[in-house]
């Protein structure tokens, strides 16, 4: 959960993941809408989906794997978590690559190469360390400490060199470039995702949801009925085709739900209609929380 999301923000969720998901062996139980709701608006979704699914393969399997390899072969594991699980938690020699793992290499070895290009070459660097014998024999403990030099005296800006314990061997420093150190190539632009969305209640004020398709932006999680999303907006007359039941009164509701991702930002409209009784492929919504971020905004615009 902390992988993109604030501490604040995960603290009472975590518990309440925990509560409801107790092992691993109870998560890989559950079906995928018990556990997209306990993930609701936490964002990065596929994070949900890959946590899943390694659960029930850690179950199918009888355990956790012990080194990196086999723990980057469950879903939604890559280089980093894998080598920080099997450094931290089963003593493997390998060295997990962080942001901070990253200044401290770049700087330690004045890699001028520009992130992202520059990561293999900074992931195969790092992985030299464990050739030292302090660090293979404590890999977990030499882990953490690498995470916490560039956390607090290697850090982004103004780096504490003078207190830096590989001070005299920094490269970086000796040529005057570590507080540059990594460089990094000019951020992509951002781009806008238009889409239009529809409230559809039954008689009883039980709104419709559906699920999302697996893969892509929300993948799986529960969304009001509306059109795909795509950079050019929608005309009325695109958006209605899109409309979940024929014969709805549809009313356009004033504003728009603006919702920012890692690159892109979403703005959604709305319209609201009322049926007697909800058409198939749409369910009652059981409670708001069920929904991402972006969904509660629409809701809040009706």
């Amino acid at each position: 959960m902390l992988q993109q999301t604030t501490v604040a923000a995960v603290a009472p969720r975590y518990q309440r993941f925990l509560q409801r998901f107790p092992d691993v062996a109870a998560l890989a139980a559950a079906e995928w809408p018990e556990v997209a709701a306990e993930w609701a608006g936490l964002g990065y979704y596929a994070r949900a989906r890959n946590l899943h699914a390694a659960a029930r393969a850690v179950v199918a399997r009888g355990g956790f794997p012990r080194d990196a390899a086999g723990l980057r072969a469950l879903p939604g594991i890559g280089a980093y978590t894998s080598a920080a699980i099997a450094a931290i938690g089963f003593d493997q020699a390998v060295v997990p690559v962080d942001g901070n793992v990253e200044r401290v290499t770049a700087r330690l070895f004045a890699v001028e190469t520009a992130l992202p290009q520059a990561r293999p070459a900074l992931a195969a660097l790092a992985g030299g360390f464990m050739a030292q014998g302090p660090a293979r024999a404590a890999p977990g403990d030499f882990a953490q400490a690498l995470f916490d030099l560039g956390a607090t005296l290697c850090t982004p800006r103004n780096p504490a060199c003078a207190l830096c314990p590989w001070m005299a061997a920094c490269a970086g420093r000796a040529q005057g470039i570590a507080a540059e150190l990594p460089r990094k190539a000019e951020k992509r632009a951002r781009t806008t995702l238009h889409g239009v969305h529809f409230l559809l209640s039954d008689a009883d004020g039980q709104v419709g949801v559906r699920a999302r398709p697996v893969t892509g932006l929300f993948g799986g999680m529960l969304e009001l009925p509306g059109t795909p999303w795509r950079e050019a907006p929608w005309s009325e007359a695109e958006a209605m085709a899109h409309a979940p039941a024929p014969g709805v009164n549809w009313r356009a509701v004033a504003g728009e739900a603006l919702h920012q991702l890692t690159h892109r930002d979403l703005v959604l409209r709305l319209r609201i209609g009322e049926i007697h009784a909800l058409p198939p492929g749409l369910s009652p919504l059981t409670a708001e929380r069920d929904l991402p971020s972006a969904m509660r905004k629409l809701l809040r615009l009706g």
